[in-house]
């Protein structure tokens, strides 16, 4: 069984968490231009639109990782900076992580994109309750480069986003209790001039101005299949 230790923000305590599941929500922008957007810019790079809007994947639960060095396979990997809640029972923690996919595969099979990939998540977390009442300002940012933050990638409020009851909401209807004991990542938000980046360095930023604090996810790529010794 996978388990995490999670910090909680400005507290000593710990919370063990052992997801049951991991589960990528996609599309899941209030203003449904905007999602169209995104579908746009998605289907510019070949990927094809989806039959459901929001869409549910799933992987596996050894892609969830807090390490700071990920590998994949392969040099058309990209990261894009999500909310992700921890659901136990009736208590909700958020954390901020990355939906790392191989943007080459993703044209063929979008779970499959997820699936090869790691998705590093934060070491520490925040209660919902204490930032419920605020969530609308929280800003969702990542930055990209090949040393560190070199690059703005992405930046927008938590209002272009569905709102955590409603999104459980719909996650509830579709998959039942299924979402109890979940990872979820919540969805995206558009790219800074709509091109992916596959650098090295990616870093996750969810920002809360009124407190001035944040949770951040950061982690360097390196391919598998790059190594010397593998390719000789």
């Amino acid at each position: 069984m996978t388990q995490l230790s999670f910090k909680l923000q400005r507290s000593r305590r710990k919370i063990e968490f052992s997801p049951r599941r991991v589960i990528i929500a996609g599309y899941t922008g209030r203003n449904q231009e905007e999602v169209r957007r995104h579908v746009d810019e998605l289907a510019a790079h070949g990927i094809p639109a989806p039959a459901e809007i929001p869409t549910v994947f799933r992987t596996t639960l050894d892609r969830l990782t807090t390490a700071g060095e990920v590998e994949v396979i392969g040099g058309h990997s990209s990261g894009e900076a999500e909310v992700v809640l921890l659901v136990r029972g009736d208590r909700l923690w958020v954390a901020v992580g990355s939906d790392h996919t191989d943007r080459d595969l993703e044209k063929l099979n979008i779970t499959a994109s997820k699936q090869v990939c790691p998705k590093p998540v934060c070491a520490e977390v925040w209660r919902y309750a204490d930032v419920r009442e605020r969530w609308d300002g929280l800003v969702l940012r990542s930055w990209v480069g090949d040393k560190g933050r070199e690059q703005l990638y992405q930046e927008g409020p938590m209002s272009a986003v569905l709102p955590p009851e409603e999104l459980l909401g719909i996650l509830r209807r579709r998959i039942g209790k299924l979402v109890d004991g979940a990872a979820i990542f919540t969805g995206t938000i558009p790219l800074i001039g709509g091109a992916f980046a596959p650098r090295p360095y990616f870093e996750a930023e969810l920002f809360d101005p009124k407190t001035k604090r944040s949770l951040r996810c950061a982690y360097r790529v390196s391919r598998a299949d790059a190594h010397p010794k593998f390719l000789s």
